[in-house]
Parts: structure tokens; C-alpha cells; sequence
């Protein structure tokens, strides 16, 4: 497994995007409105892999027991989330462009515009708290353990 490359994100936030954005063309005057936090349950994975970035940053500097199974687990994690960001981060910006400049026109555009700012700024969250989590997970490189090795030895 190979850590996350930019174009991957970028490939999924576009494939959110279009489908979304065709979505809302297509079928808008018909969906129910947009709760204001419809985004919040992504904000709130964003703090569990933060929380967990720290953790196994912590574990790997200390030098304490960290099992191969469970950083891959972590990795797999970061990974499948920031995938799911990038892929929500494309559906929320879609609603924005749609309802933004139907917001003066319509009470309802109006009324969920809201939501799809919250929802963008948790996906963008969920991203970063992935991609520092899948950061955290990388092996000290060898000359950190060399230089901490001549200033304590």
C-alpha cells in the first residue's frame, strides 16, 4: 500500500463534485432541505483520527511497543477517510456552487446554503486530520535515531 497522492484526492473531490452538482440540477426543486450540521458527523471522525494521530505519534517517538498490524490498520484508516473527504469535500463544494447563486432568488437555497459551508469546511477537516494521521504513521527516518543516539549516548 502506497501513502495518499494528491491526484487521488483530487480525482475524488471532481467525481463528488460532477455527480452531486448533476444531482442538484436534476432533482433540487424535489430534495428535502439540508439540515444546517449535515456535515458535523464528518468533523467529528476528523477528531477521532486527530486523537489517534497523536496517539501513535506519541508511541512511535517514546519508542514504545507499536504492532505492524495496527499502524497498517491506522494507514488503512487515514486513508479510506481521506478519500472519503476528498469525495464529500467535492459534493458539499457542488451544493455551494449550486445554491449560491440561487440564494437571492430562492428562500430554500437560502436556507441550505448554510449547511453545505459546514459540511465543506468538516470534509476539508476530515483531510487534514487523516493526512496527519497517515503522516504520523511513516517510520522515524534514520538519521533522527542516529542524532538522538549521539545526544544521549
Amino acid at each position: 500500500m502506497h501513502f495518499t497522492r494528491p491526484r487521488e484526492l483530487l480525482v475524488a473531490g471532481v467525481i463528488g463534485l460532477a455527480l452531486v452538482y448533476f444531482l442538484f440540477e436534476v432533482a433540487y426543486e424535489s430534495m428535502p432541505s439540508l439540515p444546517t450540521l449535515a456535515g458535523a458527523t464528518l468533523l467529528v471522525l476528523a477528531v477521532g483520527e486527530l486523537v489517534l494521530a497523536f496517539v501513535v505519534r506519541n508511541r512511535i517517538r517514546s519508542g514504545r511497543v507499536v504492532t505492524g498490524i495496527g499502524i497498517a490498520r491506522a494507514v488503512a484508516l487515514a486513508k479510506a477517510s481521506s478519500l472519503l473527504g476528498a469525495l464529500m469535500l467535492g459534493a458539499w463544494l457542488a451544493g455551494v456552487a449550486y445554491l449560491a447563486p440561487r440564494a437571492d432568488e430562492l428562500t430554500a437555497a437560502s436556507d441550505d446554503l448554510p449547511a453545505a459551508i459546514v459540511g465543506a469546511g468538516c470534509a476539508a477537516a476530515l483531510i487534514a486530520a487523516a493526512l496527519w494521521l497517515e503522516h504520523c504513521c511513516r517510520a522515524p527516518e534514520s538519521r533522527d535515531h542516529d542524532r538522538d543516539r549521539r545526544v544521549t549516548g
